[in-house]
């Protein structure tokens, strides 16, 4: 799932510079809310957990990462586009942000969950050696 999730994490970044170049050249800072959004739980959030299921591949390989993949990707567009919709005028997608939020939200907590139950270190230098020589 790591490498998966960085490449999303990066579209999320395109998006996210694109929608801060929007913003600038039409100046519509009302939409900063939506850029934040994109940039910090699309890009950072998306990349960091990418880069910790490359490096801890028992918790990469789970089906928590499996579950916490999909709940994100599901989850945070439908936030954001009810979102950049209530901020752009459209009245009444408070109850559509608060479902894609709460998918959000499982997703996050799963990948808490699975960090405490998956993500650990080799208990002496000896076996940090052997797990460092069977990776290489």
């Amino acid at each position: 799932m790591g490498p998966r999730l960085v490449k999303i994490a990066s579209c999320y970044f395109i998006i996210g510079v694109f929608f801060g170049m929007f913003m600038s050249i039409t100046h519509h800072m009302e939409f900063a809310s939506v850029h934040a959004h994109l940039n910090l739980v699309g890009w950072v959030s998306m990349a960091l957990a990418g880069l910790i299921y490359s490096v801890f591949s028992k918790a990469g390989a789970s089906k928590l990462a499996v579950w916490h993949f999909w709940c994100h990707n599901i989850g945070l567009p439908i936030m954001m586009i009810a979102l950049a919709l209530l901020v752009g005028g459209a009245g009444n997608t408070e109850p559509i942000i608060a479902v894609g939020g709460i998918i959000t939200t499982l997703a996050v907590i799963l990948f808490v969950i699975n960090v405490f139950k998956h993500v650990s270190l080799p208990s002496s230098p000896v076996d940090q050696e052997k797990a460092y020589r069977a990776k290489n």
